[in-house]
C-alpha cells in the first residue's frame, strides 16, 4: 500500500522529527510539510511551516490548505528539568496539542502516528523489558503528559499508531538538541560528564526510525507499539561509548546512581522496552542496534580506558557511527551534520 500523501510532521526541531522531515521530504518532494513552533525562527526552509500546536485556528487552517493524509505526530517538551519547573507548559504543549490535533482530524480518513517514550514507565523495579501492556507509572511531569496524550490518542482515534520511542540517535537542527550533543559538548570543552548507571534506555538509529515511520504509515496499525533499539544500554554506557568513539579523555566520564542525583528533575529506572510486538507486525526487525558494531557496546565501568584494539576516536568517526547507521547507507536520508 502506498504511503497517503501529502503528510505532515509536527515537531520538526526536535530530533525525530528532523530528521523524519529530510528523509521524507527528500523521498517525497513537494508532498510534505514540517511544522515548527512560531518561536523556534531558526528552522527555516521552504517546506517548513511556523505554527503552534495550541493555535487551533491556525492548524485548522493548515489543514484546509494543504488536506493531509498522513500526520507524524513528533511535536512536544521533552526537556526534563522545563517540564518539572513549568507544569503548565508541559500539559499545553504535550497534551492540548494533541487534543487540538485530534479535533482536526474528527471525521477524516487521515493516518496518524503518535509519538510518545518509554519514560511513561518508572523503571522502579529494574528488570527492564517493558511490554506496551505493563501498566504506565511516569515518575516526571513530562512522562505524566505523555501518558495522558496516548490515552487521549487512544480514545479520541483509536485507528492511530501509537509509537513509544526511546532515545533517538541522530542529527539535530541545531548541533545541541540531541541525546548525543550534550555528551559529546561536555567532552568537546573539556569538563566533566556525569550520567547513571541505573537508568537504562533502548537507543535508536533515526536511519532505523524514519524507514519504520515509512512502513507503519502504509500500513494499518491501531494501538500501541514499542519503537526501541534492540541493545539495552544505561546512560553511562552510552557515554562510554561516546567517549571512546569521539576519542576524549576518559577521565571526563562520571557515574552515579539515581539517588545520589538531585531530585529534580527525577530519574526513571531500567525502562528498556520490548519492542517484538512491532517486528511481528512488519514482519522484519526494523532496528539495529546502536552501536551498529557489537565491539563498541561496553562490557564493563572502565570499558572506555581500553583502546587498543579500535580505531583511534575522533569528532569525524562519532558522527559516522554513531549519529549516522553505517548499515543504512541506502534507503534512508539523512540531514547535514551540524556538530
Amino acid at each position: 500500500m502506498a504511503l497517503p500523501l501529502p503528510l505532515l510532521i509536527t515537531g520538526v526541531p526536535g530530533v525525530p522529527g528532523y530528521n523524519a522531515l529530510y528523509h521524507f521530504g527528500h523521498k517525497f518532494p513537494g508532498q510534505v510539510v514540517g511544522l515548527r513552533p512560531t518561536d523556534n525562527w531558526r528552522l527555516e526552509g521552504d517546506h517548513i511551516v511556523a505554527c503552534d500546536m495550541e493555535d487551533v485556528d491556525s492548524l485548522k487552517r493548515l489543514f484546509d490548505e494543504h488536506q493531509f493524509k498522513s500526520v507524524l505526530h513528533c511535536a512536544g517538551s521533552c526537556a526534563l528539568k522545563s517540564c518539572e519547573l513549568d507544569p503548565a507548559m508541559a500539559w499545553r504543549i504535550n497534551l492540548e496539542g494533541t487534543r487540538n490535533l485530534l479535533h482536526i482530524l474528527e471525521g477524516t480518513d487521515t493516518r496518524l502516528i503518535h509519538l510518545s517514550i518509554d519514560l511513561v514507565f518508572s523503571g522502579a523495579s529494574g528488570e527492564g523489558n517493558m511490554l506496551e501492556t505493563d501498566s504506565t507509572d511516569p515518575v516526571t511531569v513530562y512522562g505524566k503528559t505523555m501518558a495522558a496524550a496516548e490515552s487521549l490518542v487512544t480514545l479520541m482515534r483509536p485507528d492511530a499508531s501509537i509509537l513509544r520511542i526511546s532515545l533517538p540517535m541522530g542529527v539535530s537542527f541545531n548541533g545541541h538538541a540531541g541525546a548525543i550533543d550534550w555528551i559529546q559538548s561536555r567532552f568537546k570543552k573539556q569538563r566533566p560528564a556525569t550520567l547513571y548507571f541505573d537508568e537504562v534506555r533502548t537507543p535508536t538509529y533515526t536511519d532505523c526510525m524514519n524507514l519504520a515511520f515509512e512502513e507503519v504509515l502504509q500500513r494499518s496499525m491501531p494501538g500501541i507499539y514499542h519503537a526501541g533499539g534492540p541493545t539495552r544500554l544505561s546512560l553511562y554506557e552510552i557515554a562510554q561509548v561516546i567517549n571512546l568513539v569521539g576519542g576524549y579523555e576518559p577521565d571526563l566520564l562520571m557515574g552515579c546512581m539515581r539517588l545520589e542525583a538531585g531530585p529534580i528533575p527525577p530519574r526513571a529506572g531500567n525502562v528498556a522496552m520490548n519492542s517484538e510486538k512491532l517486528s511481528d507486525h512488519l514482519g522484519f526487525e526494523p532496528f539495529h542496534s546502536w552501536p551498529y558494531d557489537s565491539r563498541y557496546i561496553p562490557t564493563h565501568r572502565e570499558w572506555h580506558y581500553e583502546r587498543s584494539g579500535f580505531e583511534p576516536g575522533s569528532a569525524e568517526l562519532l558522527e559516522q557511527i554513531l549519529y549516522c547507521n553505517p548499515l543504512r547507507v541506502k534507503g534512508t536520508v539523512r540531514p547535514p551534520f551540524k556538530g
